[in-house]
C-alpha cells in the first residue's frame, strides 16, 4: 500500500535538495544474482524474499532466500506464496482492456453508465469520470484517501464504492495525482456489472487459467488449503514479528492477488510478448500501448533525473507506473500489504522482467530491482542499497518524530471533563459509518461496528483525550489517540483521531454523536 509511493516521492525530493549525493561505483568484481539477493537480504534484514527474472523469453532465475517465518529454517522458493498487493492493479487494467476489446466497455465510457449510483465529491465530476479515469489516479482524491473505509472492514466492495462520495476532494479533476485504491475497487465493480462475475472470477478464467498460474489466488480464505505460504512480518523494536494474514476481499480489485514468482513470471512473459501467450492473444498490442502510455504525468526533479540515469519522464499509465532509466522505458509497480512488500519491473526494449516478493516491511525491492537491471544489462554498478537505506532511515525517523511530538505535548495531572459514562454512545460519520464507545469493566472501549478487528481499549491521556490500545497488532499503525470534542455545554459530541501513519487516515473520520 504501499507508503511505498510516498517514500519514493520523498526520495526524489531529498535527491533534488542535496545535489552532492552521489552513487558509489562498485569496485569489486560483479557478484552473481544469488549473491546479490543474499547480500540484500542481510543488509535490509528482511525475513524472506523470492525473486523471479525472465530475460529474452527464458526464466533466468526464480528462487528465494531468508525464511518464510522468523524463527524457522523454512527457506522460500519460486513457488512460495506472498501477497502482491497493488501489483494487482495491472491485472485489473488488463481485464478492463480485454472487456473493451470484446465490445463490452469503452475507455471513455462514463462510469455511471455501468454503476448508476456512482458518485464523488461533486455531481459534475461524478458524471464525467470515465472508465480510463479509474485506472490512472487522476480523479481528484488524495493518495490513500478513504482507505480507512475498507481497511479491516466487513463492508462489501459495493458498499465501499457507495461511500466514495463522502471522501474529500484533494485537487481538481484530472489536474493532479492521488494514488487511489478506491477507484480500482470501483473498476472491479464495473467488471461485475458488465460480466455478472466478480473481478477475480473473470481474471481466473481469462488470465490465470490461460497462463497456467495455478498457484495464484485472490483471497486469504484460500490459504489454509495451500502449502508453501510465507508469513507476513511487522518490524517491532528491531525484531521481525509474525502477524496474521489480513483479509482484503473488499478491496481485492486494487490489491488482493496472492501469487509466487513462478506464476508471476508467466504473467511478465506474456506482457513482454505483447499480450501473447503461446498461440493465445490475451489482449492486443494496441491495448498494451494504451496501458503503457502516460495518462498522468508527474514532475521529474533535477535530483531524480540524476539518480535515475538522466530520467526524462515519470508518471502513471493504466495500472502501471511508467518512467525511463538509462535511455530505456521502465514499466513497473509496487505493492504494500500488511507485513509484505513487493515490486514488478519490466524493461520492454531489453525483454527483461523482474518480480520481487518479500514477507517484511523494509524497502529492499526497489533498490534490488535496479541493481539487478544494471547487472543484467551490463550497466555501471551503482550502490542503490546505500542510497535507499539512508533514505529509509530518514523516513522512519520522520514517522517516529510525529509520535514523539504527541508524547511531548502530553499534560500530566489532568482530568476529563466528564465521567466515563458521559462519553459512551454511538458516533457516526457518513463516510465511515458507526463507531460505538462503551464502558466495560470500568474502562472505555472503542467499537468499530463494521471493523471489529480495529476494536480497542481507551486509557486516559490528558483532558478529553484518550490513548488507543488496539486489541490486535496492526501493520501500518500503532500508537494513537482519540479526543472527545464537546459542545458549548461540555457535552461530548464528536470523535477526533490522531493515529500517526502514512497509509490509513483515521483523521478523515469525523464521527458525530447520534444521541
Amino acid at each position: 500500500m504501499a507508503s511505498l509511493l510516498r517514500s519514493l516521492c520523498l526520495f526524489f525530493l531529498l535527491s533534488s535538495l542535496h545535489p552532492h549525493m552521489q552513487f558509489l561505483t562498485a569496485q569489486a568484481a560483479s557478484p552473481s544474482i544469488e549473491q546479490m539477493i543474499n547480500d540484500a537480504v542481510e543488509l535490509w534484514d528482511v525475513p524472506g524474499i523470492s525473486v523471479g527474472i525472465i530475460h529474452d523469453g527464458s526464466v533466468l532465475y526464480s528462487d528465494g532466500a531468508g525464511t518464510m517465518e522468523a524463527g524457522t529454517d523454512k527457506v522460500p522458493d519460486g513457488n512460495t506464496k506472498y501477497a502482491i498487493a497493488s501489483n494487482t492493479k495491472a491485472f485489473l487494467s488488463a481485464a478492463v482492456a480485454m472487456l473493451i476489446e470484446d465490445g463490452k466497455l469503452g475507455w471513455s465510457d462514463p462510469v455511471q453508465q455501468y454503476l448508476p449510483g456512482f458518485a464523488m465529491y461533486d455531481p459534475c465530476v461524478s458524471e464525467m469520470v470515465m472508465i480510463e479515469d479509474l485506472l490512472c489516479h487522476r480523479a481528484g482524491l488524495g493518495t490513500y484517501s478513504g482507505d480507512v473505509i475498507w481497511y479491516k472492514s466487513e463492508l462489501p466492495a459495493s458498499e465501499v464504492v457507495k461511500r466514495i462520495k463522502y471522501v474529500p476532494q484533494a485537487y481538481d479533476f484530472r489536474a493532479g495525482y492521488g494514488y487511489s485504491n478506491l477507484m480500482f475497487i470501483t473498476a472491479g465493480e464495473v467488471i461485475r456489472a458488465v460480466t455478472g462475475k466478480a473481478w477475480d472470477q473473470y481474471l481466473e478464467k481469462k488470465v490465470f487459467d490461460p497462463l497456467g498460474m495455478s498457484q495464484t489466488v485472490t483471497s486469504t480464505n484460500k490459504l489454509p488449503a495451500m502449502t508453501n505460504v510465507a508469513t507476513p512480518h511487522k518490524p517491532v523494536d528491531g525484531q521481525h514479528v509474525a502477524i496474521p494474514w489480513v483479509n482484503w476481499d473488499n478491496m481485492g480489485a486494487a490489491g488482493g492477488i496472492i501469487s509466487c514468482t513462478d506464476d508471476m513470471l508467466k504473467w511478465l512473459g506474456m506482457q513482454l510478448n505483447q499480450g501473447i501467450h503461446g498461440t493465445d492473444t490475451l489482449f492486443s498490442r494496441q491495448s498494451q500501448i494504451n496501458m503503457w502510455t502516460l495518462h498522468n504525468v508527474r514532475t521529474v526533479s533535477d535530483g531524480a533525473s540524476r539518480v535515475f540515469r538522466d530520467r526524462n519522464f515519470n508518471g502513471y499509465g493504466l495500472g502501471w507506473g511508467i518512467a525511463d532509466y538509462a535511455g530505456r522505458k521502465i514499466v513497473s509497480h509496487g505493492g504494500g500489504y500488511d507485513g509484505m512488500y513487493s515490486r514488478v519491473v519490466m524493461v520492454p526494449s531489453e525483454n527483461l522482467g523482474i518480480v520481487i516478493l518479500t514477507n517484511g516491511m523494509t524497502g529492499i525491492a526497489t533498490p534490488l530491482s535496479y541493481q539487478l537491471i544494471d547487472h543484467i544489462l551490463g550497466l555501471e554498478a551503482i550502490d542503490w542499497h546505500r542510497q535507499y537505506k539512508g533514505f529509509s532511515e530518514r523516513n522512519e525517523k520522520n514517522r517516529d518524530a510525529r509520535i514523539e511530538k504527541i508524547m511531548e505535548a502530553r499534560k500530566e495531572d489532568t482530568s476529563p471533563c466528564c465521567p466515563a459514562s458521559a462519553f459512551t454512545g454511538t458516533y457516526a460519520d457518513p463516510m465511515y459509518g458507526e463507531i460505538e464507545v462503551r464502558e466495560e469493566s470500568g474502562k472505555l472501549r472503542l467499537i468499530f461496528t463494521h471493523a471489529p478487528d480495529l476494536n480497542a481499549t481507551l486509557t486516559h491521556w490528558h483532558y478529553n483525550t484518550y490513548a488507543i490500545e488496539w486489541d490486535e497488532v496492526h501493520a501500518w499503525f500503532g500508537f494513537g489517540t482519540v479526543q472527545f470534542l464537546t459542545d458549548n455545554n461540555g457535552k461530548p459530541v464528536e470523535l477526533q483521531f490522531d493515529v500517526p501513519n502514512e497509509d490509513i487516515f483515521f483523521d478523515e473520520i469525523h464521527a458525530v454523536r447520534k444521541d
